[in-house]
């Protein structure tokens, strides 16, 4: 502990030596006279200083009278030094300490109090120093306290300072009264009159049962933490059994899980509106349980919590009461009195280095009743300063395990000092009772508004609970008017966007999109002032299953970081259970997003694409079965053989000069001719010819298998041809035919152009289901939002079977950021698909690169609606004004300019439609190919035809087959080869040019 001595003190203790070196100088000489051995010792609080002179033995008579002049000199002195001191009281008070474990901010408070003490250069304030004697428990049970205790009062402290719990109060009291040391505490008031204990902490119990009077609460819940003890809780029981109250008590320690917590609201909540619950518990704890209240989301309006404990600025309440909740509280530092504001000026400007727990969160009220024990024992040793009351210990060392115990003598009047001090400290006026406990306090009754805590009244012992009766909702209103209020959104377009020049702006000027311009004219509406804030997170909101608390945009308004949400915020069930919604502004369902595919080239034979293959085959097969039908009717059906009878005479009255010629003719039609030439003797020509021919008679049927398979052909082809049938079933067969052609033309030309302008995009995927049922293609959905939710709790078969596939899957199919999922579709070539929400599926397909799309319908209904705390006055105004914008339409004019308007791949329209719709070469390619295929065909058939007819004539004239071939390839090329233009054989007459021919029923006769 430093130490520090003034200058007027330096000069007294200067004044009081001098006096005692020439008194000892004056002793001396005598002593030396009478030749006798002396010691003599000196000493104050200060100095001690021996001195031994030996000296020559003189008579004993003599050595009688030098001792009694000696001890004449020795009085002389001390009251010499009595009169420089003042008193017989120690220049050192010691002060003992005991600090109990998570009390690092009270120790700095107490160091803190000491010093200001001891470097006080007043020396009627300051006549002595405090030494503190500090003893740091790392745990509160009995064994610890029994030796912190004894060793400090082994030590001569003339008083202890110190905390207690409920297990070491009656261990640390009970020493106390034993050994009369008086204990300064600023603990929670035990239980009983306790002797040698004084209580810097005031009752809050009297200002509790005040508020609740005050509120009428018929039924409450009580959540009560044993370690301040029971004392509060009882004094509360013993009022709601006079009040007729309904209390349900609550141990926190044993119950403080979320849903121990949520079990034990439902007995209030029933009751109607306010719902009041007491939390009596120290800060840290009520801290711990606000933040699981407003888990379970019970920070809503309606409910009242009203804080037991004197710490009401020591806790972060804002998130509580954002969530529409009252909430009520006491005080017992008043912050706006100026000796505050000068302790927490200097208190802010310690050095963290060497008071390192100054600086520790917000100052609390515990540390303002340590600083405030200093001065309590400052006052009250001054006190006994004054009194001149002799507290010198004088070497004496106390023994706290003696038996019996040896109490000490000074205890009592220490005590009584202590218990008559009354001074003014942080706490305001500090006094006690006969028994150690404040009197003559007062709390200040507060509670958190929109703009902090406010104070609402006191209470003090002798009025009770005053609460002013000014109206201060105008002052209220015009505070909350002129707020500005933080509305949180997410960076995610087209909903929120910087501008391209934003790093120029300030405030909302940097930011553009459509939940920019919907939180404008959402503020213009309600009528207030906003500030945008951006998520830090990224996240929409979703629950930690472990932790049970909310990340994202739910988090920041569960929390009270945000008073309002305008972003594209889906409503759900878990949300709305810890947020309020407003009416929809938008509606939309999760959807499906993958890479567009390429644009499918027509094949070669697209032309066959308007009908099936199926179709084709079932047309082949048609074409074959009518052929073959209507050859087979045509044989059965007498009405198709055409009969054809023939005979020619041929007569010539020439002759031949006696030659006879006969020759016989075959032809393919079974017309024989025989003809006899006669010539006349002598005659130089010929004198006569007959001719007689003879024709087979033959029934011919044109619809042979190779004609009716022309006629089929023909008619599908829609040419005409030759033949015809003339038998009613071979027309029965041909009628129907073309009726079949004429609609299966018609639907082909229909389909047709089509099918040939369209470019066609073939998707992999067209639904959930197809999703689901593959294994090549990955999918996933935003890591935290409502879509991940959505396949989380779906009791639809496929969509489990989807959460089962993307919870397992590895790597993760999840993503951070939707912009994180649009690129792991573009760069995934078709092997991954994003689900996410239709609007932003929709916006994405409109911005370049366009390579993305939207497939198959929507897999919910569900809508975007702008979140508030639970119980939040905007509620009401916001859906309001969401209706009205609703009916103006202003927000569908906002979806198509932010969606639409702005778009960057546009539609088909304008010269890609003429470009679409012209038909290039790859559209009717496989038509050439066919048309080079017949010709080539028909080539190559008329060269088989050629060999094999040359062939034949070959063998039947006994010619060569190269001779052969070149008189028909002459025959082809001219058209005539020999007589007639017929390959004749050598043995046939050259000079036959006709042959005559008989009528019919003349015969050929000789002509000798």
């Amino acid at each position: 502990m430093t130490t520090a001595t003034t200058t007027t003190k330096t000069m007294v203790m200067r004044r009081m030596m001098v006096m005692m070196m020439e008194t000892m100088r004056m002793t001396m000489g005598v002593m030396r006279r009478e030749g006798v051995m002396a010691t003599v010792r000196m000493g104050t609080g200060v100095m001690r200083r021996e001195m031994t002179m030996v000296m020559g033995r003189r008579p004993a008579g003599m050595a009688k009278v030098t001792t009694a002049l000696w001890l004449k000199v020795m009085l002389v002195m001390m009251l010499v030094m009595a009169r420089a001191t003042g008193s017989t009281f120690p220049s050192y008070v010691h002060i003992g300490a005991l600090f109990i474990p998570h009390m690092e901010q009270e120790y700095e408070a107490f160091r803190f109090g000491i010093y200001l003490h001891n470097s006080d250069p007043n020396m009627t304030m300051a006549p002595f120093q405090l030494q503190s004697r500090v003893d740091h428990l790392h745990s509160a049970n009995s064994f610890d306290i029994t030796n912190a205790f004894c060793s400090q009062f082994t030590r001569g402290v003339y008083a202890i300072f110190g905390f207690y719990d409920k297990h070491s109060v009656h261990t640390l009291t009970s020493f106390c009264g034993a050994l009369h040391v008086s204990l300064l505490t600023p603990s929670h008031p035990a239980d009983g009159p306790m002797q040698f204990v004084l209580q810097l902490r005031p009752p809050v119990s009297g200002a509790l049962l005040g508020v609740l009077g005050r509120a009428n609460a018929s039924r409450l819940l009580y959540f009560f933490d044993t370690h301040r003890g029971l004392s509060v809780l009882q004094t509360v029981l013993e009022a709601a059994a006079h009040n007729g109250w309904q209390v349900s008590a609550v141990n926190v320690e044993e119950n403080g899980a979320e849903e121990a917590l949520r079990t034990a609201f439902t007995s209030i909540d029933s009751a109607h509106d306010p719902r009041y619950v007491v939390l009596d518990c120290e800060p840290a704890v009520t801290q711990k349980t606000i933040t699981q209240i407003i888990n379970i989301g019970k920070n809503v309006k309606g409910y009242h919590y009203i804080l037991a404990n004197l710490g009401f600025s020591d806790m972060s309440l804002e998130t509580l009461q954002r969530g529409g909740a009252n909430v009520t509280g006491f005080q017992i530092v008043d912050y706006t009195k100026p000796m505050v504001q000068k302790f927490m000026q200097r208190w802010k400007q310690l050095d963290g280095r060497e008071f390192r727990g100054s600086h520790d969160g917000p100052f609390k009220y515990t540390s303002a009743l340590s600083y405030d024990a200093v001065l309590v024992l400052a006052e009250a040793f001054r006190y006994l300063r004054t009194r001149r009351t002799d507290i010198l210990r004088r070497g004496v060392a106390g023994d706290c395990l003696a038996n019996p115990a040896v109490p000490w003598n000074q205890g009592i009047e220490i005590e009584q000092a202590l218990k008559h001090v009354r001074v003014s400290g942080l706490t305001q006026n500090i006094q006690f009772d006969g028994f150690g406990r404040r009197t003559n306090y007062s709390i200040l009754v507060m509670e958190m508004k929109e703009t902090g805590p406010k104070q609402t009244g006191f209470y003090t012992e002798s009025m009770g609970l005053k609460m002013p009766t000014d109206n201060v909702v105008e002052k209220e209103l015009t505070e909350s008017n002129n707020h500005t209020y933080v509305v949180s959104t997410i960076m995610e377009a087209p909903y929120v966007m910087l501008r391209k020049n934003s790093e120029l702006l300030e405030g909302n000027e940097r930011y553009e999109g459509y939940c920019v311009d919907l939180a404008l004219e959402i503020a213009r509406h309600v009528n207030i002032k906003y500030h945008l804030a951006i998520v830090p997170d990224s996240k929409y909101g979703e629950k930690n299953s472990e932790s049970g608390t909310w990340n994202g945009i739910v988090g920041e308004l569960i929390y009270g970081k945000a008073d309002l949400a305008v972003a594209p915020l889906t409503i759900t069930l878990v949300r709305e259970e810890v947020i309020d919604f407003s009416k929809p502004f938008m509606s939309l369902g999760i959807s499906i997003m993958i890479k567009k595919p390429q644009k499918s080239k027509p094949g070669v034979f697209s032309f066959l694409d308007p009908l099936a293959y199926e179709i084709w085959m079932c047309i082949v097969f048609a074409y074959i079965g009518v052929s073959v039908v209507l050859f087979l009717v045509s044989r059965f059906s007498p009405y198709e053989w055409r009969p054809d009878d023939s005979a020619a005479t041929f007569d010539d009255g020439g002759g031949l000069g006696g030659r006879d010629l006969g020759a016989s003719i075959a032809n393919g039609g079974g017309l024989s001719l025989v003809g006899s030439v006669y010539g006349g003797a002598g005659g130089a020509g010929m004198a006569g010819t007959a001719f007689v021919g003879t024709v087979s008679t033959e029934q011919p049927n044109e619809f042979g298998i190779f004609n009716s398979l022309w006629f089929s052909l023909g008619a599908f082809m829609r040419q005409g041809c030759d033949i015809s049938p003339r038998s009613l079933s071979g027309r029965i067969v041909g009628g129907v035919w073309w009726f079949f052609t004429l609609i299966i033309i018609s639907s082909y030309t229909a389909n047709l152009a089509a099918f040939l302008t369209v470019e066609r995009m073939v998707s992999p995927i067209e639904s959930a289901e197809d999703l689901a049922k593959q294994t090549e293609i990955a999918y996933g959905t935003l890591e935290a939002g409502s879509t991940k939710e959505f396949f989380r709790r779906s009791k639809i078969a496929v969509y489990d079977k989807m959460w089962s596939y993307m919870k397992s899957a590895e790597p993760s199919v999840f993503v951070k950021t939707t912009a994180e999922g649009v690129a792991r579709v573009r760069k995934s070539k078709g092997k991954y698909a994003y689900l996410l929400e239709s609007t932003m599926n929709e916006y994405i397909e409109q911005r370049k690169p366009c390579d993305t799309m939207k497939v198959g319908g929507n897999l919910d209904s569900k809508g975007y609606g702008i979140a508030t705390p639970k119980g939040s006055s905007f509620r009401n105004s916001v859906n309001l004004a969401v209706l009205k914008l609703n009916e103006q339409g202003l927000l569908d004019k906002l979806k198509n300019k932010w969606w639409y308007d702005k778009g960057e791949c546009g539609s088909n329209t304008g010269d890609s439609k003429d470009k679409t719709s012209a038909l290039s070469l790859s559209n009717v390619a496989g038509v050439f190919y066919i048309l080079v295929g017949g010709l080539g065909l028909a080539m190559l058939v008329a060269l088989v035809e050629f060999c094999c007819k040359s062939r034949a004539e070959a063998k039947r004239l006994k010619l060569a087959f190269g001779e052969a071939l070149r008189s028909e390839g002459r025959l082809s090329l001219t058209g005539s080869l020999g007589e007639n233009g017929r390959m004749l054989g050598a043995d046939f007459p050259r000079a036959l040019h006709a042959l005559p021919v008989m009528r019919h029923g003349h015969s050929v006769t000789d002509l000798s």
